[in-house]
């Protein structure tokens, strides 16, 4: 299967669509996902075009997997977290749903069940707010 640029991701990179942005660079841009598994859910979405892991350029894959550990870093930090869950989905079967190569960090709070993937959607007002949040951590 091969890169289709007009997935939503591809449409937010091209200001096409908004966002809750926490923080963007030369590689990514990181925002909220606006239907959380938990408080603070954030995506970093690669700027490279590629449908996922699997058909990604290699040196793609190294320039943002630091960005990937401040995130959670920062994630950890603003929401009080008990740990972070990093999840990355693979075509279809796996539980991909938009295939453009992005990961996600996903605060776990002692306790707390995940709600699914792909559950309902977020307040906007707090999204913009751990969006701040989040930011003020990097």
């Amino acid at each position: 299967m091969s890169y289709d640029p007009s997935n939503i991701f591809a449409k937010i990179l091209k200001g096409e669509l908004p966002c809750h942005k926490v923080y963007e660079d030369d590689t990514a841009l990181v925002m909220m996902d606006i239907f959380p598994q938990s408080r603070g859910h954030t995506l970093i979405i690669a700027k490279s075009a590629s449908r996922n892991l699997i058909d990604a350029d290699p040196a793609a894959l190294s320039a943002v997997m630091p960005l990937v550990q401040r995130v959670a870093q920062a994630v950890k930090a603003a929401t009080g977290a008990d740990g972070i869950r990093l999840a990355q989905f693979n075509e279809a079967p796996a539980g991909q749903t938009v295939f453009h190569l992005h990961f996600h960090i996903i605060p776990a709070y002692e306790g707390t069940a995940l709600a699914p993937h792909g559950g309902g959607k977020a307040d906007d007002g707090e999204l913009a707010a751990l969006a701040k949040d989040i930011a003020a951590k990097f």
